[in-house]
């Protein structure tokens, strides 16, 4: 009771900015939640994805189905989704129809891309507005403190205790910047991680629907280096 007293004082003496810190750090927590749940799934299921599509030899399109049914509401399956919606484009050993269906991987990425970073803006703002809030604050508490010595009988050692409490509303402002910087960041670094798995996702795609065999199949030998290129093609068609 007694500690709720002393935040409600700090409070006050700032001019009421602490609640409105409160709110910004509620706020923030809730942006950090959403985008830490959001980004790990798309990180481990993105994973698990490309390392499943990798140990495929060929796709087909009820592949692409059963992986977008399995991993819905992500960044990948929207991109496994246009690869089935496309299939039809695809064509043997990257033809110009395989160029067409490439380019509709390149689009669904561009489109994919602006949505990892939703509600980021907040943080962003949040770590150049905690701050200046505090300090808002304290220069509010500081008024505060010093008008003291306006009134009679009281000694100037008394504004000490006032200039402590102002200095709060700094520190708070400035604890919720330090998360929302680290978060931020964090965050950043994890939407780099999959645009990377998207761009993966498609060189996986394009290699496992054009046709082409991914590794020797039915007793097939890849050609040694130093081979004729030619012969060594016209060997793995046999």
């Amino acid at each position: 009771m007694v500690v709720l007293q002393y935040i409600v004082h700090l409070a006050n003496y700032s001019d009421g900015v602490l609640y409105v810190l409160a709110l910004v750090m509620t706020l923030e927590i809730a942006v950090i939640i959403d985008r830490l749940w959001f980004l790990r799934r798309g990180l481990r299921k993105g994973k698990e994805v490309i390392q499943d599509i990798a140990r495929r030899g060929r796709v087909q399109r009820e592949d692409l189905k059963e992986i977008v049914e399995r991993c819905a509401d992500l960044p990948e399956a929207r991109l496994v989704e246009v690869a089935q919606r496309y299939f039809g484009l695809i064509h043997h050993y990257g033809s110009a129809r395989g160029e067409a269906f490439a380019n509709r991987l390149d689009e669904a990425i561009f489109l994919i891309t602006p949505t990892l970073d939703k509600r980021l803006w907040l943080l962003d703002t949040i770590v150049t507005l905690a701050p200046l809030l505090g300090l808002f604050g304290t220069i509010i508490g500081m008024f505060h403190a010093f008008s003291i010595l306006a009134v009679p009988g009281h000694a100037p050692t008394s504004v000490t205790a006032g200039v402590a409490d102002a200095l709060i509303a700094t520190a708070t402002g400035l604890f919720i910047a330090m998360v929302g910087l680290i978060s931020f960041n964090a965050f950043n670094n994890a939407i780099e991680k999959i645009e990377h798995q998207l761009e993966s996702l498609k060189v996986l795609l394009l290699n496992r629907m054009d046709g082409a065999p991914v590794w020797p199949e039915d007793g097939q030998v890849w050609p040694e280096h130093g081979e004729d290129r030619q012969q060594a093609a016209g060997r793995v068609m046999i």
